[in-house]
């Protein structure tokens, strides 16, 4: 297939696009605007004669249009998306903007495209758009997210990304536009941009710095690596049903403070030389007052996708976070790249005026 894949330059987009020019024979087409987050250095694959980039943002309707009538894609999957929760708190308009008019826009552009294509082709097209389980809210100390959990978002990024999953299944049951929808647990591994938890802490503890942890630490997330996420995504566009909901999710349920202890074990390990005046790296955990509105526990049932696609994650979390350690050990030019730049590693959303 042609698949044109937004966000393609992100954490979980560049994922994508490095198994399908890596794994499979699909031709890529990568829309990605090059926001803060968007790297290029994480697609290595980026000579294949199957790949192709566009420089163009989601929010841009005719330049959508455009690269849908050049690349005439067989399916779409949407992943660009402004994705931390701490940058919603400071500044929620780039979410709005991003998340929904740009799901808009590529909704309508797609439904465009769509119209103008021969039954064969109509039929076979795809639209599968990547969400997130924040949609959910706080899911409490019992119980897993199902694909039919109602939405109960709580920050502005997970609001903005409920409203994009509603338009694409109101395209769907109003235009008949084939849409699918995969809302996924918090994902981790190579290429992770160091604002988010995982990243953010193995760099500090090689530098030293304090590793904060929100509140008591006692939040649970379920943690999906990206690669097994990139090929469940994967199998989605392939081989899922239009109008259906798949929650991917690694299996993996863990508390904050388990996970920062996990990585500074793994540390130990793989990077005992630790900077001078430190003994272990657990003494740089630092507690620090909790994320505004900040959601306990996230966990994903994700029985659907394995009982009627056969997916299932291929890594534990023990695993992935070894693989996660030892790659940024190995790729120091990448992420120092990214500390040269706008970014280094400041505690965000904060910003409540």
């Amino acid at each position: 297939m042609k698949i044109l894949v937004t966000g393609g330059a992100g954490f979980i987009g560049s994922a994508v696009v490095r198994y399908l020019i890596g794994e499979t024979e699909h031709q890529v087409l990568n829309v990605d605007a090059l926001t803060y987050a968007g790297n290029l250095e994480s697609i290595p694959c980026a000579d294949d004669p199957r790949y192709r980039f566009a420089h163009l943002d989601i929010r841009d309707l005719a330049g959508l249009q455009q690269a849908f009538a050049e690349f005439q894609p067989d399916a779409v999957m949407h992943l660009a998306a402004e994705s931390h929760v701490d940058r919603s708190i400071d500044g929620p308009a780039e979410f709005i903007q991003t998340n929904i008019v740009g799901t808009y826009n590529m909704l309508e552009a797609a439904r465009g495209y769509w119209q103008g294509l021969d039954a064969a082709a109509r039929e076979a097209f795809r639209f599968h758009h990547i969400s997130t389980d924040e949609v959910y809210g706080d899911l409490g100390p019992e119980g897993l997210f199902t694909e039919t959990t109602a939405y109960e978002p709580s920050s502005p990024y997970s609001a903005s990304k409920a409203s994009s999953d509603h338009l694409v299944r109101a395209w769907q049951r109003t235009y008949g536009l084939p849409t699918l929808v995969t809302n996924c647990s918090n994902n981790y591994g190579p290429y992770h941009f160091p604002e988010k938890l995982i990243p953010l802490v193995i760099l500090n503890a090689l530098a030293g710095k304090p590793l904060p942890v929100y509140g008591d630490g006692s939040q649970i997330r379920d943690w999906l690596y990206v690669e097994d996420h990139a090929r469940a995504l994967v199998r989605v566009i392939t081989a899922g049903e239009v109008g259906e909901t798949y929650n991917i999710g690694g299996h993996n349920e863990r508390r904050n403070i388990d996970v920062v202890r996990t990585i500074c074990a793994t540390l130990e390990e793989l990077a005992p030389g630790k900077p001078a005046g430190i003994s272990r790296y657990e003494d740089l955990i630092t507690f620090v007052s909790d994320r505004p509105g900040h959601d306990v526990r996230y966990a994903i049932d994700a029985s659907k996708i394995d009982r009627e696609l056969g997916w299932k994650p291929a890594e534990t979390f023990e695993s992935g976070i070894r693989k996660t350690v030892q790659w940024y050990l190995d790729n120091r030019q990448w992420w120092q790249r990214i500390q040269d730049g706008s970014y280094q590693g400041e505690r965000l959303g904060l910003n409540l005026n």
